[in-house]
């Protein structure tokens, strides 16, 4: 019922970014992956983190992920969808934000915020069917709602880029860290 739930959110995404005419898909090769580009990071074999990592564009995710902890659980089987900032979109973070998340003492401040941009399961674009204005559970427990309407939102983020493939899941790329209660004004 909820994989069911979070296709179809996502679908309404595919919908949203067809209709914005910014939606891509690439065929899959191994050269692209190593690229700086988030786009060729489309054709990568590797899991959730070596896709990232071969992005070049999310340092900061990926030194988060590995403060929090999460870097094995994110090469694990999966699948995984991952709603994944930009460096940019840490960049936008008050200034210090970063620097206090990655602290040893807020290790699971960290870790909630990582994972409230998980949600279980493989989605991708083309899955979604109808779902606008509906939200899907992550792994931090919080909840995340899709919006299509001149443009795919998740919360407050735009979703500039689809369909990131991995060998366990999929990433779409955010333009904005999603923090847990904060997009609808309450802490999860």
């Amino acid at each position: 019922m909820l994989k069911l739930r979070i296709r179809r959110i996502l679908a309404a995404t595919a919908l949203g970014l067809a209709a914005a005419a910014s939606f891509t898909t690439g065929v899959p090769t191994r050269a692209a992956a190593e690229t700086t580009d988030v786009a060729a990071a489309t054709a990568t074999t590797g899991d959730i983190v070596e896709t990232a990592v071969g992005a070049g564009t999310f340092k900061t995710l990926s030194a988060a992920l590995e403060a929090a902890g999460l870097i094995e659980a994110l090469k694990g089987r999966g699948p995984f969808t991952v709603f994944a900032p930009t460096d940019e979109a840490f960049a936008k973070l008050p200034a210090g934000t970063v620097e206090e998340l990655l602290k040893p003492e807020n290790r699971e401040k960290l870790k909630a915020v990582l994972l409230y941009h998980v949600v279980p399961g493989k989605v991708v674009a083309a899955d979604v069917l109808k779902l606008d204005g509906k939200e899907a559970k992550t792994l931090q427990g919080g909840k995340v709602k899709v919006r299509a309407a001149g443009g795919v939102m998740v919360d407050r983020a735009k979703v500039v880029k689809t369909d990131v493939m991995a060998t366990n899941g999929v990433i779409h790329v955010i333009d904005t860290v999603l923090m847990p209660g904060m997009d609808r004004g309450r802490m999860d």
